[in-house]
C-alpha cells in the first residue's frame, strides 16, 4: 500500500534544494577564482613581477593627470 503511492515534493523542499545547489555553485566559483589567482601570482612571481604593488609608470601617469586638472 505505502510503497505504491507517489509523494509530491513540496514547493518549500524544492526551494531549499535550489538554494543549496546555488550555494554550492557559488562556492565552486569562488574556489576556482582563488585557484586562478594563486596560479597568476605564481606565474608573476616566476616572471619577477609583483601584483601587489602598482608599477611606477602608473603612479607617474596618475600624478600627471591630477596636476593637469
Amino acid at each position: 500500500m505505502g510503497s505504491n503511492t507517489k509523494r509530491q515534493t513540496t514547493m518549500a523542499k524544492m526551494s531549499r534544494e535550489r538554494a543549496l545547489r546555488e550555494k554550492r555553485a557559488r562556492k565552486q566559483e569562488k574556489k576556482e577564482e582563488k585557484k586562478l589567482a594563486a596560479a597568476a601570482a605564481l606565474a608573476a612571481e616566476a616572471a619577477g613581477i609583483t601584483l601587489d604593488e602598482p608599477a611606477e609608470d602608473d603612479e607617474a601617469a596618475s600624478d600627471e593627470e591630477l596636476a593637469s586638472e
